[in-house]
């Protein structure tokens, strides 16, 4: 993670706190993968509720790599219709500032962006693409009131809790502080249906 960029001097002291839980998903081909989220201790038990649900529904997703994969390169991860968790984001990438920061803490979750764009509050332009900038439904989308939104609001955590629009993103609050949900999670948590989590290291 050093390494990649995704901590450094200045990000908040959770290195210790992070677990890489991975988990099987249906992909937008239809077939079953194993993928990684690196999550903070406190939402994994969550995050692999919410996660089984998706894949029992046979909910979508483009694929779901560790943002060390793409150097923490916010960029280049939204392009490639990555879902991921963690990521310190650098200084020209940063929405929040770092020790508040949801994805830098931990506990944030971006899904499927091309699907579910955001607006950049550097550029205002949708990114990574405003062709599926509309709420309709689709392959791979999340609505207000559909099952994605569901599977984690039930759970505790807010939808695009940012003043402009930002459907890929669920976090379990700003400024980020441990997880206090419906069922907080032990910081060890182990195998389920969807995944099992070990540390990040």
């Amino acid at each position: 993670m050093v390494a990649a960029g995704l901590w450094r001097k200045g990000c908040p002291d959770v290195r210790d706190e992070l677990r890489r839980v991975e988990m099987n998903y249906v992909g937008f081909d239809g077939k079953v993968h194993r993928g990684v989220l690196v999550v903070n201790a406190d939402v994994t038990a969550s995050v692999v509720r919410i996660f089984t649900k998706l894949f029992e529904e046979r909910f979508p997703i483009r694929r779901m790599e560790p943002m060390e994969v793409y150097d923490g390169d916010l960029d280049a991860s939204l392009r490639a219709d990555n879902t991921s968790a963690f990521n310190c984001r650098r200084p020209d990438q940063i929405n929040a500032p770092f020790r508040e920061s949801p994805h830098a803490n931990g506990r944030a979750i971006d899904i499927n962006p091309f699907e579910n764009p955001w607006i950049n509050l550097r550029t205002r332009k949708w990114s990574p693409s405003a062709k599926y900038a509309e709420r309709t439904e689709g392959k791979g989308k999340i609505l207000e009131g559909g099952l994605v939104w569901r599977a984690f609001t039930e759970e505790g955590w807010v939808w695009q809790d940012i003043k402009v629009p930002d459907y890929m993103h669920f976090d379990t609050g700003y400024p980020s502080k441990p997880f206090q949900g419906p069922i907080a999670s032990p910081a060890t948590a182990g195998p389920s249906a969807a995944g099992q989590s070990i540390p990040a290291g």
